[in-house]
C-alpha cells in the first residue's frame, strides 16, 4: 500500500475517533445537564414541602394555644363551682385532672412544633465578633438553678480569653443550651444509688489549631459540653443527630439535629466522644474566621 493510502487510512481513523469522542462528550454533557435539572427540581420540591410544613406547623400552633387556654379556664371554673352544685367532689377532681392532662399534652405538642420550626425553618445568621467564654458564662448563670434542682454540679473550665469568633450569639446559645439540657437529662436517667460518678456538667473552652476538614488554617476554638452520665453505645452515637431519634421519654428528637445545623451553619463541626459508664463529651469546634453562612 502506498504512503497516500496509509495517510487516508490514518485520516479516516482519526476522524472516526474524533466523532466517537465527540459523541461521548455530548452524551456526558447531556447526562450532567439532566442530572442537574433533576437535582434542581428535587430541591424545588423540597423547598415547597418545607414551606408547606412550616406554614402548617404555624397554623396548628394557634388553635393549640386556644385549646390550652380554654382548658385552663375550664379547670378554674370547675374549682369555683359552689358546694351546692350538682357535682360530687370526686367528680370535680376527676374533671380537673383530665383538664390538667389535656393542658400538659397541649404544651407538649406546642413544644414539638416549636422544635420542628427551629429545625426546618430558614436559618439566617447575624454574625458578630463574640467572646465564647462570655457567651458560655451567660448560659451558666441562666442554667445554674435548673442544674441545682436536678442535683447536678455545674462548673466551667475556661481557656485564657477572650476567645473571639464571628457568631450569631442567639443561635449559638440555643445550640449550647440544647447540649446542656441533653446532658442533664442523660444524667437524670441513672438512679442516684447506681450513679458511678458524681453528677457533673462541665463546660470547657480550648484553643485549637484548625477546624478538622476545613481549608481555613487560621485557628479555631472548642467548646466541650461534658457530662458524667451513663454514656452511649456506638449504635446510639451513629443516630443521635438523625431527626426524631431520641432515647428519652417525651423527647422530640430535634434538639441535637438543630444544634448540629446551627454549628455547621457557622462553618464549624460537632464531635461526640462517649462510652457506656464513662459519660459523654460533645465538642463544638468553630473557626476563628468562620466563613459559614446560613443555607
Amino acid at each position: 500500500m502506498t504512503g497516500v493510502g496509509w495517510l487516508l487510512i490514518g485520516i479516516g481513523v482519526g476522524v472516526g475517533a474524533t466523532v466517537v469522542a465527540a459523541r461521548w462528550q455530548i452524551r456526558r454533557s447531556l447526562s450532567r445537564q439532566l442530572a442537574a435539572e433533576r437535582r434542581a427540581r428535587s430541591a424545588e420540591r423540597l423547598a415547597e414541602v418545607g414551606a408547606m410544613t412550616g406554614g402548617l406547623a404555624h397554623e396548628i400552633k394557634n388553635p393549640l394555644s386556644t385549646i390550652g387556654l380554654n382548658a385552663q379556664l375550664l379547670a378554674e371554673g370547675i374549682e369555683e363551682l359552689p358546694e351546692t352544685a350538682p357535682t360530687s367532689p370526686e367528680s370535680k377532681q376527676r374533671l380537673i385532672k383530665r383538664l390538667a392532662s389535656l393542658r400538659r399534652e397541649t404544651e407538649r405538642l406546642r413544644g414539638i412544633l416549636s422544635d420542628f420550626l427551629a429545625y426546618a425553618g430558614e436559618m439566617r445568621l447575624d454574625k458578630k465578633d463574640v467572646d465564647l467564654n462570655a457567651l458560655v458564662q451567660d448560659l451558666v448563670d441562666f442554667f445554674q438553678p435548673q442544674a441545682t434542682s436536678q442535683g447536678v454540679n455545674l462548673r466551667v473550665d475556661f481557656a485564657p480569653g477572650p476567645l473571639v469568633a464571628p457568631l450569631d450569639a442567639g443561635l449559638m446559645k440555643q445550640a449550647v443550651l440544647n447540649l446542656m439540657l441533653n446532658a442533664v437529662q442523660a444524667m437524670a436517667t441513672t438512679a442516684a444509688p447506681v450513679q458511678p460518678h458524681p453528677r457533673e456538667l462541665i463546660l470547657r473552652t480550648r484553643r485549637s489549631p484548625s477546624v478538622p476538614g476545613s481549608q481555613d488554617a487560621s485557628g479555631a476554638i472548642e467548646l466541650h459540653v461534658i457530662d458524667t452520665g451513663p454514656g452511649m453505645t456506638q449504635d446510639v452515637i451513629a443516630k443521635i443527630f438523625h431527626p426524631y431519634f431520641t432515647t428519652k421519654a417525651g423527647g422530640s428528637g430535634l434538639g441535637l439535629p438543630t444544634t448540629r445545623r446551627i454549628v455547621e451553619a457557622h462553618g464549624g463541626r460537632i464531635d461526640v466522644h462517649s462510652s457506656q459508664g464513662n459519660g459523654t463529651d460533645f465538642t463544638v469546634i468553630l473557626a476563628v474566621n468562620s466563613g459559614g453562612t446560613g443555607p
